[in-house]
């Protein structure tokens, strides 16, 4: 998450024509904005206006591809806990950076309970997967333990958030 979106708890009220918007370019973020303004029923100039008040206003963060790991050779996927040696703002900082700066870790997530950190990352096999705890993860700043949960089949996985 950027760091200008971090603690914002402002919702954005938004319409039943933003919700339409939002549904159908969740499913598709490609359309067109003809076809997007064709399956809501509003005219493309009206249309292009509300999804460019969206995305100023915060509500559509960003367009992505989503990437098939397994066609990109990601075999594997690991959700990982980890705890930090000391809980101080400095150890924070450096830990979030580092992960910032490591491309290879998909997620991170400052999680409440007894665990700091939820990570999520891709790998292609055994071998790998030792080499990213080993050569990766342990070398983090702060790290004092990690334990990692390796997916066998994902049931339900989504990008779309429900409006």
């Amino acid at each position: 998450m950027p760091p200008n979106m971090r603690n914002t708890r402002q919702t954005t009220q938004l319409d039943a024509i933003d919700l339409k918007i939002l549904d159908e370019l969740q499913r598709d973020g490609r359309l067109s904005n003809l076809d997007l303004a064709q399956r809501i029923h509003l005219s493309p100039s009206a249309c292009l206006r509300r999804v460019r008040q969206l995305e100023e206003r915060g509500v559509i963060a960003r367009y992505a591809a989503l990437v098939n790991p397994k066609a990109v050779g990601r075999h594997g996927t690991s959700f990982t806990i980890v705890n930090l040696e000391s809980m101080n703002n400095p150890q924070l900082e450096a830990f979030e950076q580092a992960v910032r700066d490591t491309p290879e870790i998909l997620d991170c997530y400052y999680i409440a309970g007894a665990n700091d950190y939820l990570l999520r990352f891709t790998y292609r096999d055994a071998e790998d997967l030792e080499r990213f705890h080993t050569d990766v993860l342990m070398r983090l700043p702060g790290v004092a333990r990690s334990n990692s949960m390796l997916v066998l089949r994902t049931v339900k996985k989504t990008t779309a958030l429900p409006l």
